[in-house]
C-alpha cells in the first residue's frame, strides 16, 4: 500500500472513527482500525463488535492494499503534525509496519492483518427513509440529555425511536427518560418510515452519529431491522446493534390536566435557577418555587451553606403553589428551549409538570417533582 493524503481530510475522519474505538480493550485487534487503499480513496472501518463507522476520505493511491493499525496513536500523530501537512502512507506487509512520512517527521507503526479485525455485518434491513440532517440532530440535541446512564434499567440507555401520530398528523418520535425527566420531541414523518419498528438507539451510537452528522447538510439514510440500524451520509456509513428491550408505556406519565399554566423568559429564569442552586446541597441539588400571581420566588437550603432566594416575574395566573425540583434537572430542560419563553404546564406539588417551547410545538419535556 502506498498513497499520500491530505492532513486536514485524514484528521476529520479519524476524529470521527476513533471515537468508536474503546480506549481499554481485552482483545487488542479492536484498538486498531483498519485502513483500505482503493482507487483515488482510502476508507477507515473502526468496530467495538457493537458499533462500526465506516468513511471514506479522497487521497492519491499510488498502490492499493489494507492493514490494521493503532486508532489512539494514529489519531494523536496526525492531531500533532503540521497544519497543511501532506502524509505519505506506506506498507509492503514484510515486518508488519506502517510508515507514517510527513516534512521532517516519520514514524513506523506496528500493525495487525487485516484477515483478524472483525467486520460487522449489518444484515438484511427493510426498513428504510431519508431524514433532513438538521431534523436529525435537533432530534438527539433535545433528547440525549434524559437518556438512564443507569445499567440495571438498559432499556432507558438510548433514545426510543419511532412512528407515531400528533394530533391526528404522522410523526416520527423520539423519546428519552431516566425515570426523573422526559424528553419527547417530533418531526414530520418520512416517506417510508410508516412501517417501522419501534427501535432503542444506544447511547454511545447516539453520541457518535451526533459527532458524524455535525458538519454535513445532506440528508441521512436510515435503514433498520429489529436488530440493527445504519446510518448513511456523503461518504460515511455508521451500523449499530439496538438494545434488545421493551421501552416503557411512556404516554402514562405525560399528565393531560395541568391547568396552571407559568410564562417565563427562559434565560432569566435559567440564570436565576443556577444562582440559587448554589447553595442547594449537593446531593439533592432542590430549588423550591413558590408561585402567587405573576410573582416567582426560586429559593434554596442547605443545612451547610445557608439560604438563597430570588424573585422574577412570570405569567401565572393562578392562585399560589409551591413546587420543588432538581436544579440540574431544571436547567438541563431549561437549556433545550430555543425561543425566548418556556412554558410551565402545572398542577400541584406531588405531579409531574410540562415543559414546552413556545416556538417548537413538536418539543415536549416532563419533569418529576421533588419533596423540598
Amino acid at each position: 500500500m502506498k498513497l499520500t493524503i491530505e492532513r486536514t481530510a485524514l484528521l476529520t475522519a479519524l476524529n470521527h472513527v476513533q471515537g468508536v474505538v474503546e480506549r481499554r480493550n481485552t482483545i487488542p485487534i479492536l484498538s486498531n482500525i483498519q485502513i483500505e487503499a482503493g482507487t483515488g480513496s482510502l476508507a477507515m472501518t473502526a468496530t467495538d463488535l457493537d458499533i462500526a463507522v465506516v468513511e471514506k476520505i479522497p487521497a492519491k493511491v499510488s498502490q492499493g492494499g489494507a492493514t490494521t493499525v493503532p486508532a489512539h496513536t494514529l489519531y494523536e500523530i496526525v492531531r500533532k503534525l503540521q497544519d497543511g501537512a501532506e502524509i505519505e502512507f506506506s506498507y509492503t506487509g514484510n515486518d508488519q509496519r506502517l510508515t507514517l512520512r510527513a516534512g521532517r517527521s516519520t514514524f513506523a507503526l506496528s500493525c495487525l492483518p487485516k484477515e483478524d479485525f472483525p467486520v460487522m455485518v449489518a444484515g438484511d434491513l427493510p426498513h428504510g427513509f431519508a431524514v433532513p440532517a438538521e431534523e436529525l440532530r435537533r432530534l438527539i440535541d433535545k433528547t440525549r440529555f434524559a437518556i438512564s446512564t443507569e445499567e440495571t434499567r438498559y432499556y432507558l440507555n438510548g433514545i426510543y425511536v419511532h412512528a407515531a401520530t400528533s394530533g391526528g398528523v404522522p410523526v416520527l418520535r423520539a423519546v428519552a427518560t431516566d425515570g426523573h425527566r422526559l424528553a419527547r420531541v417530533e418531526t414530520p414523518l418520512p416517506q417510508g418510515a410508516a412501517g417501522m419498528p419501534g427501535v432503542i438507539v444506544p447511547r454511545k451510537t447516539v453520541a457518535e452519529l451526533r459527532k458524524l452528522i455535525d458538519a454535513t447538510s445532506s440528508a441521512v439514510q436510515v435503514s433498520m431491522s429489529d436488530t440493527k440500524i445504519r446510518f448513511a451520509f456523503d461518504d460515511v456509513a455508521l451500523v449499530s446493534k439496538l438494545i434488545d428491550g421493551t421501552f416503557p408505556e411512556y404516554e402514562r406519565v405525560i399528565p393531560q390536566n395541568n391547568d396552571k399554566v407559568m410564562e417565563v423568559d427562559s434565560r432569566s429564569f435559567a440564570e436565576a435557577v443556577d444562582r440559587v442552586a448554589t447553595i442547594s446541597s449537593e446531593k439533592s441539588r432542590a430549588v423550591k418555587l413558590s408561585l402567587d400571581k405573576d410573582r416567582l420566588v426560586l429559593s434554596a437550603t442547605s443545612p451547610d451553606q445557608g439560604s438563597a432566594s430570588e424573585e422574577i416575574t412570570v405569567g401565572f395566573g393562578s392562585g399560589a403553589l409551591e413546587i420543588g425540583f432538581n436544579a440540574r434537572y431544571l436547567l438541563d430542560i431549561t437549556q433545550q428551549i430555543e425561543g425566548d419563553n418556556a412554558r410551565f404546564l402545572l398542577n400541584d406539588a406531588a405531579s409531574p409538570t410540562i415543559v414546552r417551547d413556545a416556538t417548537d410545538e413538536g418539543a415536549l419535556y416532563v419533569l418529576m417533582p421533588m419533596r423540598v
